[in-house]
C-alpha cells in the first residue's frame, strides 16, 4: 500500500496529521509491527482479550476536528494477520470558520488477513464542513467487517445541523476490482427534504465480506422486528451492506453490534469479543 510522505504541521488553517500502522502475523498472535505518527494522531497499547487478535484504539488527543484539519490514517494488515481497530469515543467535528476538515482512511488487507474497522460515531456540530474518505483494498481471500456512523447536529441537545455540509466517499475493492463505491454530499439545507435525510440526523453503513445469501438471511431475521426505523440489508457482489437512517446513535450501535455478533463467527471463525472500551 502506498503511503504518502506528508508532514504533520500546524498552520493557520489547521493540523496536518498522519498515522501509519502495519500489523504482522507471528507464531501466536498479531503484533503492531510498525507505527509512525505525525501530529495529533496516536494509538494506545495493543490489547489481546481473545488471544491472537490485536485490538487497537486510535486516538485523536485534541478531542475534536476543526475546519482546516487534514487527518490521514493508513493501516496495512499483512498476510494472515488479524486486527480490530476502534476508537475510545465519538469523533467530533466542530463548527468551521470557512475551512473544510478532511479525514482520510486507507485500509489494506492482504492474503488470509482479517480487519475489523469499528470506530465509534462521528458527530458533526452545526456549521461543520467535513469530508470523510475511506478506501479499503482486499486481497483475494482477505476478510473485512466495518461500519461508519455519522450524526449530524446534536439531537440530545436539540441542536439541528442547520448549517454546514458533509461529503462521504467509501470505496471497497478486492484484487483491484471495485465491490462497493459510495459517494454522498449532505447539505444542511437539504436535511428535511424527501430526497435528503427526511429530517433524520443519523445515517450509517455496515459492510461485511465475504458473504453470501445465507448470511443475508441471518441479518434480515435480526432486523425483522425493527419496523419503526429505516434500516435495510442487501447483498452486493460478495458484500453484505446494511444502511441505517434514524435519530439515535445508540440504537444504530445496538443493531450493528447484533449483526456483528451474528456474522463474525461466520466470516472470521471467531466468536464476537467486544472491545473493552465500548463498555465504558
Amino acid at each position: 500500500m502506498a503511503i504518502s510522505n506528508s508532514l504533520a504541521t500546524m498552520s493557520s488553517s489547521g493540523w496536518k496529521a498522519q498515522l501509519d500502522l502495519s500489523f504482522s502475523h507471528r507464531a501466536d498472535k498479531t503484533v503492531l509491527s510498525k507505527r509512525e505518527q505525525r501530529g495529533p494522531l496516536a494509538v494506545q497499547r495493543a490489547f489481546y482479550p481473545e488471544g491472537e487478535v490485536c485490538h487497537l484504539y486510535i486516538l485523536h488527543p485534541p478531542g475534536g476536528v476543526v475546519g482546516g484539519d487534514e487527518l490521514q490514517i493508513n493501516a496495512d494488515i499483512k498476510a494472515k494477520a488479524t486486527a480490530l481497530l476502534t476508537t475510545p469515543g465519538a469523533t467530533k467535528f466542530y463548527k468551521s470558520q470557512g475551512y473544510k476538515a478532511y479525514q482520510q482512511q486507507r485500509l489494506n488487507v492482504e492474503q488470509e488477513a482479517v480487519l475489523e474497522w469499528l470506530p465509534q460515531e462521528n458527530i458533526y456540530f452545526p456549521g461543520a464542513i467535513a469530508h470523510m474518505d475511506t478506501h479499503i483494498t482486499l486481497a483475494a481471500n482477505a476478510s473485512f467487517i466495518g461500519w461508519e456512523t455519522h450524526c449530524l447536529g446534536l439531537p440530545a441537545n436539540e441542536q439541528k445541523f442547520t448549517t454546514g455540509s458533509l461529503q462521504l466517499d467509501v470505496k471497497l475493492s478486492r484484487d483491484d476490482r471495485p465491490l462497493l463505491i459510495e459517494k454522498m454530499k449532505v447539505e444542511a439545507s437539504r436535511l428535511d427534504a424527501p430526497t435528503g435525510l427526511r429530517g433524520n440526523s443519523v445515517m450509517a453503513m455496515f459492510v461485511a465480506t465475504p458473504a453470501d445469501e445465507s448470511m443475508l438471511e441471518i441479518v434480515r431475521e435480526i432486523l425483522d422486528n425493527e419496523t419503526q426505523i429505516l434500516i435495510a440489508a442487501t447483498l452486493i457482489e460478495e458484500c453484505i451492506v446494511v444502511r441505517y437512517l434514524g435519530s439515535s446513535t445508540e440504537q444504530c450501535r445496538r443493531l450493528f453490534t447484533q449483526i456483528w455478533v451474528a456474522l463474525r463467527p461466520l466470516i472470521t471463525e471467531r466468536k464476537a469479543c467486544p472491545p473493552r472500551i465500548w463498555a465504558t
